[in-house]
């Protein structure tokens, strides 16, 4: 055994990721790591932080120190304070997109940016075609990080080529495995009732791209040739899986196997098993398949351990396998292929002497991947992570409360919200604070208000669910499909006032369904979604209203971030677009950098949609008239001083070409639009500027205004509806109320999630 002081002082190591006994490959990773340098290094602490995706959480052991609720940014930033405070040396993260809350995983970005102790990184997926959010977000993560560990040298190519990770970042550590004997198969197969027989085996968490079905396909050919064969099928469903789909997989290959007839050759060991057990399986196993379905995993725990076992292994060759295996350490097939899968199995069988080499191989490599061995090398990145870490945090340190953290965001308060909505959806209008039943609903109403609980959904709210349904039962119910477009205004007795709203409705609530297709994580909301958005799209083009095509376009935009290849949508998205670039062209001039005569209302939706739409297309003509106007626009709204707050359009008159602008009724939704497109200029260009254009329109809400009062109430939750030029309306509707709370949320997750493009 060694002792922590000898490398560098690490006495103490947190570990982030998930652990025993949630039931994930992750956990176990975390837990057998965590496991190994505690017991190889016993004058070193190892605490862990694992991350919970129930509100329940899991029985613990006495290691775990802090949970982490998956959806929840704040318990981010709390795990930070936590980890700062308690004397940790450095931390060891397990990074998995699919584990931590936000786009992408982008929550951990909260916490690691405010560490200031040595990083070093597990990636467990580095994907070879990202997204714009996941490259983000792994970009960002390996900047935080002091060193990277790959367990595969193709995910040290990844990195280098597709994310510019400097190689000399990167470490090599293969994945553990426990150290097993080298035994004979036949050694553990009474336990299970199977002996005699000559045992496949396939282990894990059962999900749909497991590929079992293959196997269990392939059987009757095995079958015909050697009828002493059994497949085991050892592992539970994904608890994710059985959350959102029940045991429809597990199913599925039961009923494929009695299709095939040899449902009296298949074993089902439907449960999580314990270490213990799952080598004694694996020991009695004579060929262990994976036959996953794709190419795109960078490692695998199951093909780990069964190699390190010396098992006789046939698997698709998705790319950790072909590294894995390469050497005749294992036995490649194509993917989707039973009769290959077959004729491979067949071959091992028959020739004893090929099959025990193909073990022995393999059982010789997985000594280097021995848990004792790899925890030596863990602590030998972790050395010279310490070592080269240049930038330590002052001595004058302090954890700040969550109100105060930079840019002093005030929290989130959602009792207005909740007093605004019953059970048919978001009222319009209030008197003072309380709930105006005369003037009814409208559907722009519910539009932003499903806007700002898709924000929570990501933000990590419990109650999102809950107000999402219920907006968007509302918007379902709007649809009327005579028309294809939909209704606005509704009465308190829920009677419709009229058989199609505004163009500016239509376009506002294609943007609602579009957050909600291109950022919640909840499949009845999507489903339900994309039903309307898919049938009311098509009505868009036939309105005459630039806001109501920057509104689509920003809708548009946000669903094709998950369904880039919707041509319907691009097709749509192109003719809005061209037709927003046209107007500004037509319109613009040197002193009036604008789409149309005049300014009126949520202006800063037309720069912002050609923003979205340069980038996207991609158009640098779009991108410069997005820039060129949002650029006019702030200047315009702000005050003569130097440096001088938001002073928005008023809406007792407006600004027409020519005329006079109306300093007053300042409306909250000014504030808004402002803000969400200087984020996105922010996002497109990474110029720090546009960040305090963003946070120069929210302080308008807090009181950095005309009249230096207040427009948002921290009482209540709510926001006033306006500013007139002596007092504010005391009013707290919900267009003004969701206003202010989609600007809270989008600068959270702006300021605390992920950074700029530029």
């Amino acid at each position: 055994m060694e002792n922590g002081s000898t490398h560098s002082n690490i006495n103490r190591i947190g570990f982030i990721g998930n652990y025993l006994p949630r039931q994930c490959g992750i956990a176990t990773f975390t837990t057998d790591l965590c496991e190994a340098i505690a017991s190889e290094y016993q004058g070193t602490t190892c605490i862990a932080l694992p991350v919970n995706d129930t509100e329940a959480g899991y029985p613990y052991p006495a290691r775990v120190r802090f949970e982490l609720a998956e959806k929840d940014i704040d318990s981010y930033r709390r795990a930070a304070d936590f980890l700062n405070i308690n004397s940790v040396d450095l931390i060891c993260l397990q990074h998995e997109y699919g584990i931590f809350g936000g786009r992408a995983g982008s929550h951990i970005l909260a916490l690691l940016r405010e560490l200031r102790m040595p990083i070093v990184t597990t990636f467990h997926t580095i994907l070879h075609d990202p997204d714009p959010d996941q490259q983000r977000v792994l970009e960002e993560v390996s900047a935080l990080s002091d060193r990277l560990v790959v367990m595969s040298e193709r995910g040290r190519e990844f990195l280098k080529k597709i994310y510019g990770v400097p190689p000399e970042k990167i470490d090599f550590i293969p994945h553990g495995i426990p150290d097993v004997p080298f035994m004979d198969p036949s050694f553990h197969k009474d336990l299970f009732g199977v002996e005699g027989k000559t045992v496949l085996l396939s282990f894990g968490l059962l999900s749909a791209n497991k590929g079992i079905e293959t196997v269990i396909a392939a059987l009757p050919a095995i079958l015909a040739r050697h009828p002493n064969v059994v497949y085991i099928i050892l592992g539970a469903t994904h608890p994710h899986v059985v959350r959102n789909e029940g045991e429809s997989y597990r199913l599925s290959l039961q009923w494929l196997a009695q299709e095939k007839g040899v449902e009296g050759q298949v074993i089902f060991y439907n449960r999580f098993v314990s270490l213990e057990e799952l080598v004694e399986f694996i020991g009695a196993a004579d060929i262990y398949i994976t036959p996953y379905l794709n190419e795109a995993q960078i490692t695998s725990g199951t093909l780990a351990y069964t190699l390190g076992a010396g098992k006789a292994v046939i698997s698709t060759p998705y790319w950790y396998a072909e590294e894995l295996l390469a050497e005749k350490r294992g036995t490649l097939v194509p993917f989707h292929d039973p009769a290959a899968l077959a004729e491979k199995v067949i071959d091992l069988l028959d020739h004893e002497p090929k099959r025990h080499a193909m073990r022995k191989r393999a059982y010789l490599f997985g000594r280097a991947m021995v848990w004792p061995i790899v925890a030596r090398s863990y602590m030998e990145s972790f050395k010279r992570a310490r070592d080269e870490r240049r930038h330590f945090t002052p001595l004058g340190f302090a954890v700040k409360p969550l109100d105060k953290r930079p840019g002093e965001l005030p929290p989130l308060k959602l009792d207005h919200l909740y007093l605004m909505t019953d059970d048919t959806g978001m009222l319009q209008h209030a008197t003072f604070t309380i709930p105006n039943y005369r003037e009814g609903y409208s559907i722009d109403d519910n539009a932003r208000a499903l806007i700002v609980s898709t924000l929570l959904e990501e933000l990590g709210n419990g109650e999102a669910f809950k107000l999402a349904s219920r907006y968007l039962a509302f918007i379902g119910y709007a649809f009327n499909t005579e028309t294809g477009r939909f209704r606005n205004f509704m009465d308190y007795q829920r009677n419709w006032l009229e058989k199609s709203g505004s163009d500016d409705s239509h376009g506002r609530t294609l943007w609602s369904l579009g957050t909600v297709l291109g950022r919640s994580n909840t499949p009845a909301l999507q489903s339900m979604a994309g039903w309307v958005f898919e049938q009311a799209l098509p009505a868009i083009l036939k309105t005459t209203s630039p806001r109501a095509w920057a509104f689509a376009l920003i809708g548009i935009h946000e669903y094709l971030r998950r369904f880039e290849g919707d041509r319907r949508a691009n097709q749509v998205r192109d003719e809005l677009a061209g037709r927003l670039l046209t107007s500004y062209k037509n319109c613009r001039s040197d002193e009036w950098c604008w789409n149309e005569a005049g300014l009126t209302y949520c202006n800063a939706v037309l720069p912002q949609a050609l923003l979205m739409s340069g980038q996207w297309i991609p158009n640098n003509t779009m991108t410069e008239a997005g820039l060129e106007s949002l650029q006019w626009l702030a200047d315009l709204q702000r005050a003569d001083a130097a440096g001088g707050h938001f002073v928005p359009i008023g809406s007792n008159g407006f600004y027409q070409r020519g005329g006079e602008r109306a300093r007053f009724d300042q409306q909250p939704v000014e504030a808004q639009t402002m803000a969400s497109a200087c984020l996105e200029a922010f996002r497109s260009t990474g110029d720090e500027r546009w960040h305090k254009e963003a946070r120069r329109a929210f302080d308008w809400f807090l009181g950095r205004n005309d009249l230096n009062l207040p427009v948002y109430d921290p009482t209540t939750g709510g926001c006033r509806d306006g500013l007139h030029p002596d007092r504010p309306n005391e009013n707290q509707g919900a267009e003004s109320t969701l206003a202010f709370l989609q600007t809270l949320l989008e600068l959270r997750l702006a300021e605390n999630t992920l950074q700029p493009n530029g």
